[in-house]
C-alpha cells in the first residue's frame, strides 16, 4: 500500500501523535533522562507518592501530572516552532538542582530532597532542549514545584488563626467563651482546633488551583495579584466560618451530634464550593479570551535575549555526559556523607544540679517524648525543696539523617497518638523553643527545646539544619543532642517559674549539655 493510502487509512488521532521530526530524537532523550533520574532518586519519588495517596492534605496532587500534561498540550502548536538543542549552561542549572538535593541529604530533610529531586526533572530540560523552548515552558516547569508536598509548617500559625477567628464568631453569637491557644471552652463543652481543623489542606490545594487559574484566566500581572490575594484569603475565612458553626451547632445538639455535621460537610465537598463561590465572584473579571494562546511563538522567535542565550549550544551526547557526571559526583558524595558518624560515650547520666535532687519519674499525666533514631536516650526528674518538679529529656545522636531528626516532624516533645495536643506557643526563649501542651485531664505542660550541635545551642530547626548541612558536606559529622526541660502547671506552682529557677541552678545550658554528652 503507497505511503500516502495508510496515512488515510489511519485515524486521525494516531495521525496527530507524531511529532515533527526535529522533535522526535529530543523527546526520547528527555524521556530516557528522566526516567534515568526517577529510577536514581526512587526513594524520594516514593515518598512522595505516598503522601499523595495517603495524607488528605496532599491528595490533591494527584492531580497535578495531569494538569502539567495539560499545559503542555496546549502549547504544543506554538513548541511546534521551535527547535530543540542542547545548551551547556544548563548543566548550571543541573547542578544548582544537584546541590539542594545533597544539601538535603546532608541535613536529613525529606522536604529538600524532594525539592531537589523535582528540581533534578526541571532543569534537565533547558539542558536538553535549549532556552528557547524552555521559555516556553516556563510555566508547565514552574508548576512541578507543586509536586513537592509542602506546608506542615502552616499548620501552628493557621490553627491560632482559625481559633482566633472562631472565637470572635462565638462572641458575636452570644456564646460564653474563653479560649486558651487552640483550645476553646464553651458551656457544650471544650473545643480544640486540631491539626485537620487549620484549614491547611484546603489552603494548600487552593494555591495550587489559584496559580493555574490566575495563569489560565488572566494576562494582566495586576489581576492575577489581586485573584492569587483573593483566592487564599476565601478558604481560610471559610474556615473560620466552619468552625464556628461547628461550635454553634454544638450548642444546641451536643458535641457529637454538631462534630458529625462538621464531618459530613468538611471535605473535598466543602473545597468545592470554596472554589465555585471564588471563581464566581471573580469571573467577570478574567481578562484571557477563549482561545487566546498561553505562548507567543513569534515573541519567543524574535527575542534577542533568548537568541543570544542560544548561542551556547552543545551536542546531545556532551550533555548527556554533563548530566550524568554531575548525577555520579553527587551521589558518591552524599553516600560518603552517610558513612561518617561522630563518635559518642558508650554511656550518658544525667548530673546533679544545686539546690535540686534527682526523683522518680511520676507526672500527673504520662509524658514521653520522642526521638527516633537516637544513640542513647535519658528522662528522669529533678524536685527542689518547695516540691516543684522539672522533666529533663536528652537525646544523643551519632548523625542526623533520615529515620533520626532531632527536629524532625512528629519528633520532640509532641508525640503523635499519645493524648497530648499543642495548646500554643511558649514565651520567646534565646535558646530554645517553647510551647504548651496540653494533656489528659486538661493537665497543662510548658516544654522547652534546645538542639546542641558543636558551638551551637538553638531552638531553631533550620539552624540546626543548616549546621547538620555543613558538617555533612565537610564529612565530619559531630554529636547532635536533643534536650527537653518542661514542668507541668500546678496551683501555686506555675510551669515557667519552675523552669526559669531551674535554668539559673544549671548555669547556661550548652556547657551543661557538654557535660553531660562528654562532648568537653
Amino acid at each position: 500500500m503507497p505511503p500516502d493510502g495508510l496515512a488515510r487509512r489511519l485515524p486521525l488521532p494516531a495521525m496527530l501523535s507524531l511529532p515533527p521530526l526535529a522533535w522526535q530524537r529530543p523527546l526520547l532523550q528527555l524521556g530516557a533522562v528522566w526516567c534515568a533520574l526517577i529510577a536514581l532518586f526512587h526513594a524520594d519519588w516514593a515518598d512522595m507518592f505516598a503522601q499523595w495517596w495517603d495524607i488528605s492534605t496532599y491528595n490533591h496532587i494527584l492531580l497535578v501530572p495531569l494538569i502539567i500534561a495539560w499545559l503542555v498540550q496546549q502549547r504544543a502548536g506554538g513548541l511546534a516552532r521551535l527547535t530543540p538543542a542542547a545548551w551547556w549552561p544548563g548543566l548550571v542549572l543541573f547542578a544548582l538542582a544537584a546541590a539542594v538535593w545533597l544539601l538535603g541529604s546532608f541535613a536529613g530533610l525529606a522536604i529538600l530532597r524532594q525539592i531537589g529531586a523535582v528540581s533534578l526533572l526541571i532543569a534537565a530540560l533547558p539542558a536538553l532542549w535549549g532556552p528557547r523552548v524552555a521559555a516556553g515552558l516556563a510555566f508547565p516547569l514552574g508548576y512541578m514545584a507543586f509536586l513537592v508536598p509542602f506546608g506542615e509548617e502552616l499548620v501552628p500559625p493557621m490553627q491560632m488563626v482559625t481559633a482566633a477567628m472562631t472565637v470572635a464568631l462565638v462572641h458575636l453569637s452570644q456564646i460564653p467563651a474563653t479560649i486558651d491557644g487552640v483550645f476553646i471552652d464553651t458551656p457544650a463543652g471544650l473545643f480544640e482546633v486540631a491539626e485537620a481543623c487549620s484549614g491547611v489542606k484546603f489552603l494548600i490545594a487552593m494555591l495550587a488551583f489559584a496559580v493555574l487559574a490566575a495563569h489560565v484566566c488572566f494576562r494582566g500581572l495586576r489581576r492575577r495579584a489581586v485573584f492569587l490575594a483573593f483566592a487564599l484569603t476565601v478558604p481560610i475565612l471559610a474556615n473560620g466560618v466552619r468552625a464556628w458553626a461547628t461550635v454553634y451547632a454544638a450548642q444546641y445538639v451536643g458535641i457529637e451530634r454538631a462534630a458529625g455535621i462538621d464531618h459530613i460537610i468538611y471535605g473535598w465537598v466543602f473545597f468545592g464550593l470554596v472554589i465555585a463561590a471564588t471563581l464566581a465572584a471573580s469571573w467577570r473579571y478574567f481578562d484571557r479570551p477563549p482561545g487566546d494562546p498561553l505562548i507567543d511563538a513569534d515573541a519567543l522567535l524574535g527575542s534577542p535575549l533568548l537568541g543570544r542565550l542560544e548561542a551556547w549550544r552543545t551536542d546531545a551526547l556532551r550533555m548527556a555526559l554533563g548530566l550524568a557526571v554531575i548525577t555520579s559526583l553527587m551521589l558518591v558524595w552524599a553516600d560518603s556523607a552517610t558513612r561518617v558518624s561522630a563518635p559518642l560515650p558508650s554511656q550518658i547520666f544525667l548530673p546533679d544540679v544545686k539546690g535540686w535532687a534527682r526523683a522518680d519519674y511520676a507526672p500527673r499525666t504520662w509524658w514521653q517524648p520522642r526521638a527516633g533514631g537516637a544513640d542513647h536516650r535519658l528522662l528522669g526528674s529533678y524536685a527542689d525543696g518547695r516540691g516543684r518538679r522539672v522533666d529533663v529529656f536528652l537525646a544523643l545522636y551519632s548523625a542526623q539523617g533520615k529515620g533520626k531528626r532531632a527536629s524532625g516532624f512528629g519528633e520532640g516533645a509532641l508525640s503523635a497518638d499519645t493524648g497530648w495536643a499543642w495548646l500554643k506557643p511558649g514565651r520567646a526563649e534565646a535558646e530554645a523553643k517553647a510551647d504548651w501542651l496540653l494533656g489528659p485531664g486538661r493537665v497543662e505542660r510548658l516544654a522547652l527545646t534546645a538542639y546542641r550541635n558543636g558551638d551551637l545551642l538553638t531552638g531553631s530547626a533550620p539552624r540546626l539544619a543548616l549546621a547538620n548541612m555543613a558538617e555533612r558536606a565537610a564529612l565530619h559529622p559531630r554529636p547532635t543532642t536533643m534536650l527537653i526541660l518542661s514542668a507541668e502547671n500546678a496551683p501555686g506552682k506555675p510551669a515557667g517559674e519552675a523552669l526559669a529557677d531551674f535554668r539559673k541552678s544549671t548555669g547556661p545550658l550548652a556547657p551543661w549539655v557538654d557535660r553531660i554528652i562528654q562532648a568537653r
